[in-house]
């Protein structure tokens, strides 16, 4: 009867903390939709419109802890976005994002990230199990305002246009030193199974969730269906 109740008891615990890997992936794809929201209310300082409506792929790191780095070199998790072959939003897929520096202001307690992926090579880099950030390629600090006309030539014909916002302030950064990388732990709690970010993104095996289809919408309306 002890064994049993051992055996009954660990199932439970099991079950308690699937359920509790489902609800903090699912927290995180809402509060990076909460982020984009929050930052495209605000004109004159938003994404500009223009390079959203070019992009082929946003990811979203919201709440990145300045104490993560510190204790365990891990800056945060977040949602990656991608467009199909008919220009429409598809995901997520998530992320972590670990290392280098990402321009924390000095005594913010958290920043929120956002990435630009303009174009299919920067996608193809992004599919990888793993990205670094320089070398290869680099985030250029993006412009602001809503039609970007802050934008130059340089950030106009970047393959990544990086952003932060920490304490209400928004701005350009640029993630030189950092990494990418899938998270197969909260794909396997949003989608049920292990998926990689190409399976999602690309082949469109992880479906829809409720969460991923409102990010979906929010990306839509911030940007038009073209793609260049």
């Amino acid at each position: 009867m002890t064994y049993k109740l051992w055996v009954a008891a660990g199932i439970c615990s099991g079950l308690l903390a699937d359920e509790h890997e489902k609800s903090a992936a699912r927290t995180r794809i809402m509060a990076a939709n909460t982020v984009l929201q929050e930052i495209m209310a605000v004109e004159d300082k938003a994404i500009p419109q223009d390079l959203l409506a070019r992009a082929n792929c946003v990811a979203i790191v919201p709440g990145v802890k300045k104490a993560a780095f510190i204790v365990g070199g891990k800056y945060g998790r977040g949602v990656l976005m991608c467009r199909d072959g008919k220009g429409d939003w598809r995901g997520p897929a998530a992320i972590r994002v670990e290392g280098g520096s990402i321009g924390f202001q000095a005594g913010g307690s958290e920043t929120d990230m956002v990435l630009l992926v303009m174009n299919k090579t920067g996608a193809d880099r992004l599919m990888k199990s793993e990205f670094k950030v320089g070398g290869e390629v680099a985030v250029a600090a993006g412009p602001l305002g809503r039609q970007g006309n802050a934008a130059t030539d340089a950030t106009m014909r970047a393959e990544m246009l990086g952003y932060s916002r920490s304490r209400g302030v928004f701005g350009g950064i640029s993630l030189e030193g950092s990494t990418l990388r899938e998270d197969t732990e909260d794909n396997q709690a949003i989608y049920g199974k292990p998926l990689t970010s190409a399976q999602i993104l690309r082949e469109g095996l992880g479906g829809s969730s409720k969460e991923g289809e409102e990010l979906a919408r929010t990306l839509q309306r911030y940007s038009r269906h073209e793609m260049k």
